[in-house]
Parts: C-alpha cells; sequence; structure tokens
C-alpha cells in the first residue's frame, strides 16, 4: 500500500510539472521572437522541459538536486522582480499568482522554467552600445595620436665592470696582497718574448694653416708635404715686448735683492735724509765719458724718467760719436734703460705725454722740436752691435725741423710743455686749423715750446690712422713708418717793446688773420716796458687752468699771460725788491695739489713764493743758498707744504713750511762727485704705500735713486688747510 502510494506521488508531480509547464509556454510564446533570452541560446537549450519519458527516469536523488536548483532559481527571480516591478504592471497580476503558487506549494517547484529579465537585457544592451561606441572612437584617436619619440636623454650612464674591478670590490677590501711572479728571470733578451712592431712616424698639426695639415713617411717613400709657416709678426713682437718686460722686471728686482750694496743703508750711497738709495746702470758701453745734463720724470707715469746724456769726451762708435743720447728708465728696472733713444742735435729740455708716458718730446738748441714714439716697432730703427750684444737706437719719429715754417723757431729752444685735456677743451676751435672731428678724435693734445727770443708755439699732436713704410712727401719731418706728427697751431710773440697783431697781405693791425698755409696768430702785449732786450727762460702753464701760463725772464720777472681772451692781472710777478735787475729766473713751478701758487728760483740764490691774485711775493728767501743760483726747485708730490731745492754748488735743501718759514729744514752737500742735475719723483697714492724719491745725476755720469724717509713723504691730515692760513697770514 505503501509502495503505491510512493509511486503516485511521483507520477502526480510529474503530471502537476507538465502542467505547469504548459500552462508558463503558453503565457510567454508570443514574446519569444521579440527578446533576447538573458543567459543566450545554451541557457535556451538548458531551460527545455525535458521529456516526460525522462523525468520519469531520473532517480530520487537527481529529483532532489534538481528541486533545490529551481527554489535557488525561484529566490533569485524574487529579488528581481522586486527590483522591476514597475515595468511589469500589465503582467503583475500573472507574476503576483506565480508567487504565491511557489509559495504555496515549494515541495511542488517546476523542475525547469524560463524567466526572462527585461531591465537586465535592456541595461545589457545600452552597456554594449555605449562600449561599441567608445572603441570605436579609440580606434579612431589611436590612428590620429602618435607618440614623439625625438627628445631622449639617459638617467644612467654606467659602464660595464671589467673583471678586474668585480675582483677588486669582491676581495679588494679584504686583508690580501696581491703578487706576481717573473718565470725565466735570466732571460733578459727582448726579442724573444714578443714580435718587433711595426711603427710609422706621421706628423699633423691643429689648427691647420694652409693646405697641409699631416704628412709622414708611407711605404718607406717620403711624402712628407711642408707648408709655409704663417706667422703673425706684430701679434708675436708685441707678446714678446710684454714677456720680456715681465721677465726683466722679475729679474730685476731680484738683482736688486742680491746686491748688497744696493741694500737700505750702505755706505757713501744714502744720503742723511733718506730711507735707501738705488743706483741706476749706467756702465753700459754707449753711456761711457757722456755727461748728464738734465732729467725729467713723469707726471702720469710716477716710475718713469728720461735722462739726457751729451756727446762722449773721447771716440767710441762712429754711429754714435757725433749724436746726443737720451734714456728712458724705470726706477723699479735699475739694471738697465728701457728704451734708448739718439737725436743729432743738443737736447736742452724735454717732457712727456700728459696722458701716457709713450711720447716724449724734446727742444733742441737748432730750435726744432722733436718727438719720439716709444711704442713704434724697433725693426724700423737703427741696430748697433756694441761688446757682443746689439742695442736699438731709436731716431725721431717726427722733427719740426724739416717743416720750414716761418713759424718755426730760429733760435734755443728753452721749455717744452704739455697742455692737459681742460685746455682744449675751454680752446677757441677758430684758432686750431684742425678741425673738430679730427681733434677730438684718436690721440690729439697739445704741447707748447719756447725759444729764448719769446717765441712760443702751440704744436697740435696728431696720430695717423695707417703709417706709411716708404715715408711722406708731404710731411718732411716724419720718419717712414711713423704714426705721429705735429702740426703748427698758434704762435704768441712775448718779446718787443710793443708786440703787434701779425696780419697777412696788409690788413690792418685791429683785425687778426689766420694765415692760410702757417695757421699762426699773434696776440699783443702792449705796454710792457721790460720786454725790449729780455730773455725768456722757461714757461709753465696752470695745472687748474692751462689756458693761464707764466713765463721766467733774465731780468727776475715773471710774466703772466693766457692763450685766449682779456688781459690778465697781475701781467708781472715782480721780487721784494723794486726795479730792473739782472737776476735770471731759472726755475719756476706750480704746486701739484691745486693751490694758485708757484715758486721762483733765481740766479742770486732767492726764492720766491707767488700767488697769482698779486704782484708780490708772499714770501721771499734771499740767504737760504748762500748766494749759490738755484738750478733745481720742485714742489714735493706727496706733501702740500714740502719743496726740494738744488744749486749750483751741488747742495740739496729740503723745505718744509709748516715746521719752519725761515729756511730749509735739511740740508746737505753733495761731494767729491757733485750732482749736476735733480728730478724729484713720488707718487701719495699707491697700493704699497706713497714714496717720495729724488734722481741724482752726478758729474761722473753716475746715476742713482734716493728715496726720502717717511717724515718727508707722509703727510699731515690737515696740511692743506694750515698752508692756506699761513698764506693767508703772510699775505
Amino acid at each position: 500500500m505503501s509502495q503505491e502510494i510512493e509511486k503516485d506521488d511521483p507520477n502526480l508531480e510529474n503530471a502537476v510539472a507538465d502542467g505547469y509547464t504548459a500552462s508558463f509556454e503558453d503565457d510567454f510564446e508570443d514574446y519569444e521572437d521579440d527578446f533576447e533570452v538573458c543567459d543566450g541560446e545554451d541557457d535556451d537549450s538548458a531551460n527545455e522541459p525535458e521529456p516526460k519519458e525522462k523525468i520519469e527516469e531520473l532517480p530520487p536523488a537527481r529529483k532532489k538536486e534538481i528541486q533545490e536548483i529551481q527554489k535557488a532559481i525561484n529566490a533569485e527571480n524574487e529579488r528581481i522582480g522586486e527590483l522591476s516591478l514597475k515595468l511589469f504592471q500589465k503582467q503583475g497580476l500573472m507574476a503576483v499568482t506565480r508567487e504565491s503558487h511557489a509559495s504555496s506549494s515549494p515541495s511542488r517547484a517546476p523542475v525547469c522554467g524560463i524567466f526572462v529579465d527585461f531591465a537586465t537585457a535592456s541595461h545589457r544592451q545600452k552597456s554594449r552600445t555605449q562600449a561599441l561606441k567608445q572603441k570605436t572612437r579609440s580606434l579612431k584617436l589611436l590612428r590620429l595620436i602618435d607618440l614623439d619619440f625625438s627628445v631622449t636623454f639617459s638617467l644612467l650612464d654606467l659602464l660595464p665592470v671589467n673583471e678586474y674591478d668585480m675582483y677588486i670590490r669582491n676581495f679588494g677590501k679584504k686583508n690580501t696582497e696581491q703578487a706576481y711572479v717573473q718565470c725565466n728571470e735570466d732571460n733578459v733578451e727582448r726579442d724573444i718574448q714578443t714580435e718587433e712592431v711595426e711603427a710609422q712616424e706621421v706628423w699633423t698639426q691643429h689648427p691647420g694653416e694652409g693646405a697641409a695639415v699631416s704628412g709622414g713617411a708611407e711605404d718607406g717613400a717620403v711624402s712628407d708635404t711642408v707648408a709655409a709657416p704663417k706667422i703673425d709678426t706684430p701679434r708675436l713682437s708685441s707678446f714678446l715686448r710684454a714677456a720680456c718686460q715681465v721677465i726683466a722686471v722679475l729679474l730685476g728686482e731680484d738683482h736688486v735683492v742680491a746686491e748688497p750694496c744696493w741694500s737700505p743703508g750702505a755706505q757713501g750711497s744714502v744720503l742723511p735724509f733718506s730711507d735707501s738709495a738705488l743706483p741706476l746702470d749706467t756702465s753700459l758701453p754707449f753711456l761711457q765719458n757722456r755727461e748728464v745734463s738734465l732729467l725729467h720724470a713723469s707726471q702720469v707715469q710716477r716710475q718713469t724718467v728720461v735722462s739726457v746724456h751729451g756727446r762722449p769726451g773721447k771716440a767710441f762708435n762712429p754711429a754714435l760719436d757725433g749724436r746726443y743720447v737720451l734714456c728712458v728708465w724705470d726706477i723699479w728696472q735699475p739694471s738697465g734703460p728701457q728704451k734708448v733713444l739718439i737725436c743729432e742735435s743738443k737736447v736742452t729740455c724735454c717732457c712727456f705725454s700728459p696722458f701716457k708716458a709713450f711720447l716724449l718730446f724734446a727742444g733742441t738748441a737748432h730750435g726744432s722740436v722733436v718727438v719720439w714714439d716709444l711704442r713704434e716697432d724697433s725693426r724700423i730703427h737703427c741696430y748697433v752691435k756694441l761688446s757682443d750684444c746689439f742695442w736699438t737706437f731709436r731716431m725721431p719719429t717726427f722733427s719740426t725741423g724739416g717743416t720750414l715754417a716761418p713759424a718755426s723757431h730760429c733760435s734755443a729752444l728753452q721749455a717744452v710743455e704739455p697742455i692737459s685735456t681742460a685746455a682744449r677743451k675751454k680752446q677757441s676751435f677758430a684758432l686750431s686749423p684742425i678741425s673738430t672731428q679730427e681733434e677730438m678724435s684718436g690721440l690729439s693734445f697739445h704741447i707748447a715750446s719756447l725759444d729764448e727770443s719769446g717765441v712760443l708755439n702751440m704744436w697740435v699732436v696728431l696720430e695717423l690712422s695707417k703709417p706709411d713704410i716708404a715715408g711722406s712727401i708731404s710731411d718732411l719731418g716724419l720718419l717712414p713708418g711713423g704714426r705721429i706728427k705735429l702740426a703748427h697751431s698758434a704762435v704768441i710773440q712775448l718779446s718787443g717793446s710793443r708786440c703787434r697783431v701779425g696780419t697777412a697781405g696788409g690788413a690792418p693791425a685791429s683785425s687778426p688773420v689766420l694765415f692760410a698755409d702757417l695757421s699762426a696768430y699773434y696776440l699783443s702785449h702792449e705796454d710792457d716796458e721790460f720786454w725790449g732786450t729780455t730773455q725768456t727762460l722757461n714757461v709753465k702753464f696752470l695745472p687748474s687752468d692751462p689756458n693761464h701760463f707764466i713765463v721766467g725772464t733774465d731780468v727776475g720777472l715773471v710774466r703772466h699771460g693766457t692763450r685766449q681772451g682779456p688781459r690778465v692781472s697781475p701781467r708781472l710777478f715782480a721780487p721784494q725788491q723794486r726795479g730792473v735787475r739782472p737776476v735770471k729766473v731759472n726755475v719756476i713751478d706750480f704746486s701739484p695739489f691745486g693751490e694758485p701758487v708757484f715758486l721762483a728760483g733765481c740766479s742770486d740764490g732767492s726764492i720766491r713764493l707767488h700767488q697769482l691774485t698779486s704782484e708780490r711775493p708772499v714770501m721771499q728767501w734771499d740767504g737760504s743758498t748762500g748766494g749759490h743760483a738755484i738750478t733745481g726747485l720742485q714742489w714735493s708730490l706727496t706733501r702740500p707744504a714740502v719743496f726740494l731745492v738744488r744749486d749750483d754748488a751741488s747742495c740739496v735743501y729740503i723745505w718744509d713750511l709748516l715746521e719752519s718759514d725761515l729756511g730749509p729744514v735739511a740740508k746737505e752737500l753733495i761731494s767729491p762727485d757733485k750732482v749736476v742735475a735733480m728730478t724729484v719723483m713720488g707718487e701719495a697714492e699707491r697700493t704699497r704705500g706713497s714714496f717720495l724719491a729724488l734722481v741724482l745725476a752726478r758729474a761722473s755720469g753716475s746715476m742713482d735713486v734716493q728715496h726720502l724717509r717717511k717724515a718727508w713723504v707722509t703727510p699731515a691730515g690737515d696740511e692743506r688747510r694750515r698752508l692756506r692760513l699761513l698764506l693767508q697770514e703772510a699775505g
């Protein structure tokens, strides 16, 4: 009985399942063609109802498994149905019936069935469409976009480690030693171990100059190609000159240190008011038996000094015996002169260029002005072999003796002075034959030359843009290859009882005329009662205003004038004694510190201190030298109240007006080798300290530099103010 019931239950269940399946398929048979099954064709085929025969053949365990699967599917469908309730409103009743049926008879759930999820299908369709669009767009963009690999750089460039470095890295830091063993040590022949190496000699040049930059022997045949060397001679010469100058300075300093007789405090060479003495080497063969007649120091390069030597006392060399020699020295290189110059006529005065000491001007006894350009190549000058050594003797670059100008000097020159730039800026360009563009471009300045007859000439110094090695037809005084020449600018007649303005072609005296060929003009100085037979001896220009100048005469008077402008006052500077006396004003010198005062040294031994605003001297010392003539007088270059004096008895004096305004504070008689020339050198502000030195030329032809003590070199803090007060009180 129980078995029949068990048999009936399966059949009943199968029948109900078949009916449920049939009714479910009838409900959705009209929509199979319109929608896709969510799980694809495989799911549809898997969910097809099995034939009744197959269901009946399933064992009980299999049926139970199928029921569990059906329950899981039903639970999943319930969750999906809740989310898509609004989409199935028309079929809500059917869904509610199906859910209630499934919940009322869970044990009789259908064995198989198909549930279509419309929301999921629509969502998948939209996702596929959107993915397809993105994929299509990405494919199009990939065709247009391409990565740029033009810029590459290496982050790390590490060379591979060789075997030896790897070995040292692993074992080098340990306590190990490397050693080697040479076998067969008794075999010392070279050719038995290696074969002879074939070698070939070749040469190359970099950078290449010319067609051939390399060469050498090839297959035993000599095929060298030798190119002509290309040498820049001016550049090589300038380099050698600079290098030789540096070497000479170093050797000179070593020689000074090593020479015991040149050390400070050497007996017989250092004067009492000096700290040290340094002799200049005048033992050169061309300086033997030549007396020094003149010394002049540069106002720009304080260590440069020129010495003028006369003709030799006895014959020495035919090329030099009839000529005068000038030597340009650097006191820091005493072993020899920097340049050696020669002149046919006797040199009576000289000066350096006002900007840099590369031009040297000199006045001669014949009345000509000569100039040397110290920058010129030595090859255009003459060489003389003396004592197995070649010396370069430089001829003058330009001489006014070849100009044949009526305004040139006809008597011996007494002074040659440079005129600073300030004068050229204030000068009227109507008085100069040079145009403004030519005068202001390049090297161009003025110098003045004075002869003993009272003719004061103005010259313009010009530098040619290109020298002519063949010489100039128009400039007869120019050396072939020279670049410096002098152009006559103006002339001022200082002598004559009544000087008048020079005219051309009978023009009235009241109208000055520029000569077309001479470019000379004359300025009148009337009412001068002392200029009839006077002799002019020297000229100086005021440093602060070079338009003003003073001229020393042989009657004890000093003339005051201007190169242009109205007449100045006072016109004469006279001594305290009244009347005209036969006293020569041998030396005059302006203060280098900007004060409008000057010193005048006379042949009767008197020294006068004048201000430009007063005719009579502020101070005058008559018996300071015991009646000996003043032959040298210069202000100190470091102290405003100190000046140095030399007389014709070879006595040197040092004056300090702040210490004593009655006489010199130091005096030294130099004998038996008397002093024949003296000049003062110094500089107030130097990197190694101030210095003040006397360069003395002796009668024997020797020269030495005396460095004065610090007391005469270092100024007091208010020395200039104290000097002004002293001058005001004395005036």
